[in-house]
């Protein structure tokens, strides 16, 4: 069984047992238990259901497995030729890990 999910305003294909990323969760501890309600999708091997937008009842139960992580460092580069100006600055998105413990099918 799958899901898909939409959080951070980014879509994930989630599975029970697997660990995502997702963009960083306010207020929230490691081991705490996350619902995600926003479910695009649900699939199993002989049926799917498809949201208009949402799967009404559905969620996807999810721990908390890392508060905050850092991402890949993304470096910014301003040039302009000829005049001497050049800027750079670096970016690390900030994420939570979260480990799919359920999928509850809604109604």
């Amino acid at each position: 069984m799958y899901a898909v999910v939409q959080t951070g305003g980014q879509q994930h294909r989630v599975m029970v047992g697997q660990s995502i990323l997702v963009q960083k969760l306010p207020d929230v501890a490691d081991g705490d238990t996350v619902e995600l309600d926003r479910v695009l999708a649900i699939g199993e091997e002989d049926r799917t259901a498809i949201g208009t937008p949402i799967v009404p009842g559905a969620r996807v139960l999810t721990r908390v497995q890392a508060a905050e992580e850092k991402g890949q460092k993304i470096i910014v580069f301003k040039y302009k030729p000829k005049v001497r100006y050049r800027r750079k600055t670096g970016h690390r998105q900030r994420y939570t890990r979260l480990l799919v413990r359920e999928i509850v099918a809604g109604s």
